[in-house]
C-alpha cells in the first residue's frame, strides 16, 4: 500500500517529495521538540530545495488547522461514542489528544503541503547522480 511514488508514502514517512529516498528532517523523531522544525536545506539525491521561497511553509499552518481538527473529530468520536465519556471528559480527551500530537500534526502538515506543490519524480535519482 505504502510505496515509493506514491504521495501518502512521502507524507506519512517525510521523505523528498520528489524522489522518497531520505528524510526531509534532521531528526525523525517529531517529539525532540528542539529539532521539530530543523530540515535539511536540500535532499542530497535529487537536489530538491525544500523551502522553496522564504516562509514557504507558512501556508501549513493552514493544512495544521484542518489535520488538527481531524485529530479533534477521531478523540471525539472514540471518547464520546466508543467509551461513552461525557461531555467534560470528552473536552479533556480532545485537548490531550492536540498537545500529545501536536508534534505529529505539524510534521505531516508540512508534508502534505510540500507534496501539494512537489511531484514524485522516479527519474529524480538517476538526474542527479548522472550530472
Amino acid at each position: 500500500m505504502l510505496k515509493k511514488g506514491n504521495k501518502l508514502y512521502s507524507i506519512l514517512t517525510g521523505s523528498c517529495p520528489r524522489c522518497h529516498e531520505e528524510s526531509m528532517y534532521l531528526d525523525e523523531n517529531p517529539y525532540h521538540m528542539g529539532k521539530i522544525f530543523k530540515m535539511h536545506e536540500k535532499c542530497s539525491h535529487c537536489d530538491l530545495k525544500y523551502k522553496i521561497e522564504p516562509s514557504f511553509f507558512y501556508g501549513a499552518m493552514y493544512v495544521s488547522y484542518g489535520v488538527g481538527i481531524a485529530f479533534a473529530v477521531a478523540a471525539f468520536v472514540i471518547a464520546n461514542l466508543f467509551l461513552g465519556a461525557g461531555l467534560i471528559e470528552t473536552f479533556i480527551a480532545i485537548i490531550i489528544t492536540l498537545v500529545v500530537f501536536m508534534p505529529v500534526i505539524m510534521r505531516v502538515s508540512r508534508n502534505i503541503w510540500i507534496n501539494m506543490f512537489i511531484k514524485y519524480d522516479a527519474k529524480a535519482t538517476s538526474k542527479s547522480l548522472n550530472s
